[in-house]
């Protein structure tokens, strides 16, 4: 904030020293809060407002962004999904009623706002062959595949069913989309919503998405 002379330290007049810390609370009252270019973050533990939108505070000499509640998501599939094989498929996925700053089209999920995200990834395979079969996932940003980015594993048995999760990071920036993609070498292997059936417990989607927002 641009410098407002704080009134002296208390000198046993109260009327005086009164009037002069009002006067000084109502010239510095509009400027609380806001940051400004010649703030300084030496001292830890400072919050302010920052133009850009976002509180932030001051730790280790900068000012740090304090995250909102927004940028959050979880993302559900309760049906059965079936493959051809050797094809690489986008998996699609109903939002849940909490989600904000993220929206979702078939596919394609969307980014309202930039930053880094925690995206936890499940998928529950199934495979109706005593054959081995290969399964692959992976992250697919702007339609473009992540490197470095593929989860396989393999059923080996009938009617086997094995749930696969992931959790990673990913740095986007506003509009950006992302979407889960699936293969498998083999139609016998699919991805299985399953009902409760042992102690009436609840249903299993298919595959889930969880994402959270950490960070500008």
């Amino acid at each position: 904030m641009s410098q407002i002379e704080a009134p002296p330290p208390y000198s046993g007049d109260n009327e005086e020293w009164a009037e002069s810390l009002s006067d000084y609370l109502l010239r510095v009252k509009p400027k609380l809060g806001f940051k400004e270019s010649n703030d300084s973050a030496q001292n830890d533990g400072i919050i302010l407002w920052d133009t850009a939108g976002y509180p932030v505070v001051s730790k280790n000499n900068e000012f740090r962004q304090i995250v909102l509640a927004d940028g959050y998501g979880f993302f559900y599939n309760s049906s059965n999904i079936t493959f051809t094989a050797n094809t690489a498929t986008a998996l699609t996925y109903t939002a849940d009623s909490n989600n904000t700053g993220l929206t979702i089209s078939g596919s394609e999920i969307t980014f309202e706002e930039a930053g880094k995200y925690m995206v936890s990834f499940s998928a529950q395979i199934t495979s109706s062959s005593s054959s081995t079969v290969n399964f692959a996932f992976w992250p697919r940003v702007n339609g473009s595949d992540a490197p470095n980015s593929t989860m396989k594993n393999a059923l080996h048995q009938n009617n086997a069913v094995l749930v696969v999760s992931r959790t990673a990071l990913f740095t986007v920036s506003a509009g950006d989309t992302l979407q889960a993609m699936a293969a498998v070498d083999n139609t016998s292997g699919s991805l299985a919503a399953v009902s409760g059936s042992i102690a009436g417990e609840p249903a299993a989607p298919s595959t889930t998405l969880s994402i959270v927002r950490i960070s500008q």
